[in-house]
């Protein structure tokens, strides 16, 4: 839909930019929303190139990227730090950037705050949220001030201690209506779009017909209007634990273990580097030398 699209003129080629505006009208048209995660330059480039829609800077960056836990320990400096990386490798995909916790939970003027320095220093298109009614006013600041705003509901990282655990969200009456509730209450804020994370199928699928804004499932059901996936769980980069939710579209993790391992081998017995690899000196100027 060019009437929809940025048009961006880079060596000839004309590139669709994605915007709140593409994304809302793939909604409108049935048009499956496609997003991985990406903290690096190289894998967003990759990403991008593939045609994916949409990549999350996800604060799942320090479970995956730094190691920790969950998603609890990641500060403003690694969530800037990883965006803006991601943000010069991809030029087509429309870049959500996660607000880490404690963030945008203190205050609405800190919220504010927070996301205008976001988007300055790392020049992402949007900021992600956790949470439903508690966080309207701060979607509602937020939005008021020019910054688009993806709302998150169901299973919430960020407050995973509060949960008890990861678990799937609204299982009971309460619990179902309660996240149809926030969903609405989101929209109504200002918010262009929603992640619901672990919910059942059929309960996403309810909220997305209930909702004029894209919704972007993860463990939620093929209901919704696009999916999420972190990129190192479906390329099977790690071999401890894989999310039910999870489907491998490569053995990526498997590949790169024995590509470390043959060039171990080719190292320590001499195969590498090869003739081929190496740059030539003539032998009258090595005969010069003293």
């Amino acid at each position: 839909m060019l009437g929809t699209k940025q048009i961006l003129e880079r060596e000839d080629l004309y590139i669709m930019k994605h915007t709140v505006l593409t994304l809302q009208e793939q909604k409108k048209n049935n048009d499956k929303i496609t997003m991985l995660t990406a903290y690096d330059y190289t894998t967003a480039k990759l990403i991008d190139e593939a045609g994916i829609d949409t990549i999350l800077v996800g604060d799942s960056l320090g479970m995956v990227m730094l190691g920790y836990e969950d998603t609890i320990s990641v500060t403003m400096e690694d969530m800037i730090h990883h965006s803006a990386a991601v943000a010069r490798g991809a030029k087509n995909a429309f870049i959500v950037t996660d607000m880490p916790f404690m963030s945008y939970q203190t205050s609405v003027h800190d919220a504010v705050v927070n996301a205008g320095k976001i988007m300055k220093e790392t020049q992402c298109d949007c900021v992600k949220l956790e949470g439903g009614k508690s966080v309207c006013p701060q979607i509602k600041a937020i939005t008021d001030a020019s910054i688009p705003v993806m709302a998150h509901l169901g299973l919430t990282p960020q407050s995973v201690n509060a949960f008890g655990g990861f678990k799937v969200q609204g299982k009971t009456v309460e619990a179902a209506q309660q996240l149809i509730e926030d969903a609405k209450a989101v929209e109504e804020a200002g918010a262009f779009a929603v992640v619901l994370e672990c919910v059942p199928a059929k309960l996403a699928r309810k909220v997305t017909e209930a909702l004029h804004i894209p919704t972007i499932g993860i463990g939620a059901g093929e209901g919704c209007d696009g999916q999420i996936l972190v990129y190192a769980d479906m390329l099977s980069m790690f071999s401890d634990f894989t999310p039910k939710f999870v489907r491998s579209f490569a053995n990526v993790g498997e590949i790169m273990s024995q590509a470390f391992k043959d060039y171990d081998a080719a190292v320590k017995d001499s195969s590498f580097p090869a003739q081929e690899h190496t740059f030539k000196i003539a032998d009258e100027v090595l005969d010069k030398l003293y």
